[in-house]
Formats: C-alpha cells, sequence, structure tokens
C-alpha cells in the first residue's frame, strides 16, 4: 500500500511525502516518486540520473541493513524543493545506523583484496552534494528512527 501526502508549500518551498513498504518492489515507486520531482524542479539530466542512483543505493540499504531484509515496515521518503536544490529525506524506525561505524572503503586495494560491501555510503557521498544521517521520532511514538537527508544543488 502506498501512502502519499498532500504537497505543502511554503514560500519558495514544496515538499511532498510517500510511505512505501520496506520491500524491493517499492524500488520502482520511490525512484519515479523522486525522478518526477526533481524533473519537475528543471534539474539537469545528469543531476536527475544522480538523485536516483542516490535514492536507489539509499532505500536497498535501509531494506537490507535497517530491517535485515524485507519487510512490512515502512520507509518515508519526503522530497523538499528550494530555489537552488531539492532535499531528499528517507525516514526508517529500523536498527539504528552509526555511520561512523562504517569504514571508508579501500579503493586502490585489488578487486581481490576487498571486502564485499561498503561502498553504498560512498556512492551516496560522491553522487549527492551533502549526506547527513540523524534520529527522530517516528510516526506511531516510535523514537530514534532513522533519517537520511541527501541534498543536491541545481547546477
Amino acid at each position: 500500500m502506498v501512502q502519499s501526502t498532500d504537497n505543502k508549500k511554503l514560500d519558495n518551498i514544496c515538499s511532498r511525502s510517500i510511505i512505501l513498504p520496506a520491500r524491493f518492489t517499492s524500488l520502482e515507486n520511490v525512484r519515479n516518486f523522486v525522478v518526477q520531482i526533481a524533473e519537475q524542479c528543471e534539474m539537469p539530466p545528469k543531476s536527475v540520473f544522480a538523485v536516483e542512483l542516490a535514492i536507489d543505493e539509499a532505500f536497498t540499504n535501509i531494506i537490507e541493513h535497517a530491517y535485515g531484509g524485507e519487510s512490512d515496515d515502512k520507509i518515508e521518503c519526503t522530497c523538499t524543493v528550494l530555489n537552488d536544490r531539492l532535499i531528499v529525506e528517507l525516514r526508517d524506525c529500523g536498527v539504528p545506523f552509526r555511520p561512523n561505524g562504517v569504514p571508508e572503503p579501500d579503493l586502490e586495494a585489488s578487486l581481490e583484496e576487498r571486502k564485499i560491501g561498503g561502498l553504498g555510503m560512498h556512492f551516496m557521498r560522491e553522487l549527492m552534494d551533502e549526506v547527513q544521517y540523524s534520529f527522530s521520532d517516528g510516526p506511531g511514538n516510535r523514537k530514534n528512527c532513522n533519517v537520511l537527508t541527501m541534498v543536491k544543488y541545481k547546477e
């Protein structure tokens, strides 16, 4: 089941949200949602593609790591458009994510020596202009939900 909130307009801000189950079948919906908003705020195709890849990686990581695989738990995606940027926020109430606990990938190591995984955060940071993690309360009085905020500036 997909839930979407109405548009909220405040001065130069337009914000829309969608809530999806933590399932890989939701990837297309969240991708389309974010891409449509990025295109509506007239981001160049290269930036839209970067946002699309980052949201795909982030949503997949939430399913795999916060929820331990597919589930009916929810992931909320909020897109906020400002004059000069698109802000994409993903909120989940799964296992708390501590980015400081994830080592930087060794990009110089040979493929045989590299550890599996660990590139998701690196890709998100390379694709987006800002990436931040925080915690806040979630729906149903749930405490300490993960909040991933990614920002892409208009070029």
